[in-house]
């Protein structure tokens, strides 16, 4: 696929000045009518059980999609599908495993600790016995000399059940 700078370098090379001008026409354009717009990624508030109710009240009551309430009242997508699926959050019992794991996520994050990643499986012990040995990689020279070796031996026929 071609970029627009090598679609660019190609109407230079040819000469094709009347594009060039349009190309140059519809990047003012885009830029006079480039706007900022908030970011849709949302740092999360701490979920509460007042927070959820209010989740399931704008389900229940709104024609607005998980993205859309997320964003409207400021937490994660995900969080509102638990909200809305499995009824997360709606008790205040600071026990609950979300709250505990809210409650380390926020610790971890205050001592700027991550989880250390998982050791990986210890591989089985070796069979203890005799190693079968790779076959040996043939060369043409090897090659050469087993031809040359065969040529002389006779030729046995075998007919099976003839």
């Amino acid at each position: 696929m071609t970029t627009l700078k090598e679609f660019e370098e190609a109407l230079k090379t040819a000469g094709n000045d009347a594009a060039l001008d349009i190309l140059d026409k519809l990047r003012e354009r885009d830029r006079t009518n480039r706007s900022i717009r908030p970011a849709r990624r949302v740092v999360g508030k701490k979920m509460t059980p007042e927070l959820a109710r209010r989740i399931l009240e704008l389900h229940q009551t709104t024609n607005m999609t998980q993205q859309e309430i997320a964003f409207d009242l400021g937490v994660n997508q995900g969080r509102v599908n638990e909200v809305i699926k499995r009824g997360k959050w709606l008790s205040d019992d600071p026990n609950a495993p979300e709250a505990i794991a809210r409650d380390r996520a926020i610790k971890r994050a205050k001592e700027g600790v991550g989880i250390s990643p998982r050791k990986a499986p210890r591989q089985p012990p070796a069979p203890a016995g005799p190693q079968k040995a790779e076959p040996k990689a043939v060369t043409r020279k090897r090659a050469e000399k087993t031809k040359a070796k065969d040529k002389d031996r006779p030729v046995q026929l075998l007919l099976g059940g003839l």
